[in-house]
């Protein structure tokens, strides 16, 4: 039987005006994304092309997959894709765990003052560019007067070269990455250990559950579903490294396996102006972030969470 009191749908202006002022908060979001996310989507096309900057994107010719048969079937693929491969992991594996476990000891931290301060302290750094972090690191490990070559000189050993050797290239890149933007990545943990109820470990308490217990059995599990959300979205950055700290850590003896898609894409790009080639490997970084975020979350849905979508 019809509801003979249908409800009646209120225009989307009624909505619109109602809801006014969020949508005015929302606006430099939305501009920011359409601005420069989606209208320089158009570019792609270079990819495909053989651009000519005096004749412009349409009018330069149309050359199919050529740039991206010639990145694959160039000698240094595998080598970029091994060394970008080398890193990725590494950030995986111990940056993210790091900015959990930081977000973790900070919410074990009581006395409000010195936690706000620890914040503080560890939050600094994120804002500084990594000019100034390549320069930092500099100073503390160059074997011309570096304070840790220093001190290993001062205890009887031999100074090492840490800046010019290959084997303490990527060690040196994910200290950086703790160093600078760790404590940075803990604010959404944090937020997410707040909402915590608090009732919850007051049971546990009664129920004699220690401070690694409640941690176990309380504070992970619903922290759980923010990390695997972060986690698929890091997946989409995982073979985007960043130009600047990779391209400022590089010299001629740890190129071999400093060199990665980023700094590539800047030599033949910008250097050597083969714009449509770099633009093929930008595409190529892109279509595997966009995989990779698409198999996680469904690996993700698979296993009982949410996912992003």
């Amino acid at each position: 039987m019809a509801n003979p009191y249908p409800v009646k749908r209120k225009p989307f202006f009624f909505h619109l005006l109602k809801d006014r002022w969020l949508y005015v908060f929302l606006a430099p979001g939305i501009v920011y994304f359409l601005l420069f996310k989606y209208v320089p989507m158009w570019g792609v096309l270079m990819a495909f092309k053989n651009y000519q900057p005096h004749a412009g994107l349409m009018a330069s010719n149309w050359v199919g997959l050529k740039h991206f048969i010639r990145f694959f079937s160039e000698p240094t693929f595998f080598k970029l894709f091994g060394n970008t491969m080398w890193i990725s992991v590494l950030d995986l594996i111990i940056f993210f765990p790091v900015t959990i476990i930081l977000a973790l000891l900070l919410n074990e931290i009581r006395h409000q003052f010195f936690k706000r301060t620890m914040q503080t302290l560890i939050y600094l750094p994120h804002f500084l560019s990594w000019v100034v972090v390549v320069g930092i690191f500099y100073i503390f490990f160059t074997t011309e007067g570096g304070l840790i070559n220093e001190l290993i000189a001062a205890s009887g050993g031999q100074k090492v070269n840490f800046l010019m050797s290959d084997e303490w290239f990527r060690p040196l890149i994910i200290t950086q990455l703790i160093w600078k933007d760790a404590g940075w990545g803990t604010i959404i943990f944090l937020a997410a250990l707040a909402g915590i109820d608090p009732s919850l470990y007051e049971a546990a308490r009664m129920d004699g559950a220690n401070r690694i217990k409640q941690l176990w059995h309380i504070t992970l599990p619903s922290i759980r579903s923010v990390i695997i959300i972060l986690l698929i979205l890091r997946m989409g950055n995982f073979i985007d490294l960043g130009f600047e700290q990779i391209y400022l850590m590089l010299n001629a003896l740890n190129r071999n396996v400093g060199d990665v898609f980023d700094t590539y894409v800047f030599v033949v790009g910008l250097q050597q102006g083969q714009f449509s080639y770099a633009a093929a490997v930008g595409l190529f970084k892109s279509v595997v972030g966009l995989i990779l975020v698409f198999g996680s979350n469904f690996l993700a849905r698979k296993m009982g969470e949410e996912g992003i979508f």
